[in-house]
């Protein structure tokens, strides 16, 4: 299906483009979002009459986005999960913990703002972009902690998976130790002989 794109959208094209997307795509997103019109004569010739008004508006949102971004850029904040002493967390961070997360924090964002490239699925510090507006993209950063003790020392740059006692029990862990140990040969053991060295 062909359609004109009432704004910028990412990997389709700039606003006034005709382009040709899936059937699905265009019924089930971009055209009840108001990005996009059928492209037919009638449609054409209302967008052209329209353009100023919709660069006018684009612009203004761009304007806003950008004050915000100006704020939001580079900021952390902190999300609370259980997780296994591996760091392994029991489920994941989605991008709706994400937006209560940074709500919380005092910016109001949208669940589709937020660009995820995988599901976050493990304790640390992780990166994730925020989409104000489809030319506006933010870096902010999240930390992922079992208490707020762990959030702290992971911001240090610590890393808080391995846990004391069972790294001091490795370092002084001894496997040469197991093997030097010989048993003596019994005096009815004729048929054992003792091990070669």
């Amino acid at each position: 299906m062909q359609v004109i794109l009432l704004e910028r959208i990412g990997r389709l094209g700039q606003m006034g483009d005709v382009v040709t997307v899936k059937n699905g795509y265009a019924r089930n997103f971009l055209l009840p979002q108001k990005k996009a019109l059928r492209a037919t004569e009638e449609n054409l010739k209302r967008f052209e009459s329209n353009r100023g008004q919709l660069e006018a508006r684009n612009l203004e949102l761009k304007k806003e986005a950008e004050a915000v971004a100006a704020k939001l850029e580079g900021k952390s904040f902190v999300a609370i999960r259980q997780a296994g002493d591996t760091g392994q967390l029991y489920g994941s961070v989605t991008t709706r913990d994400i937006v209560e997360i940074v709500t919380a924090g005092g910016f109001s964002i949208d669940r589709r703002q937020v660009v995820q490239d995988k599901p976050i699925k493990t304790l640390g510090v992780h990166s994730t972009r925020v989409a104000l507006h489809p030319e506006v993209i933010v870096g902010i950063s999240l930390n992922v902690a079992r208490t707020a003790d762990e959030a702290e020392r992971q911001a240090r740059g610590e890393d808080v998976t391995v846990i004391k006692e069972e790294a001091l029990e490795l370092e002084t862990y001894n496997p040469d130790a197991v093997f030097d140990e010989e048993t003596p040969v019994g005096e009815g053991d004729e048929g054992v002989s003792e091990p070669s060295k």
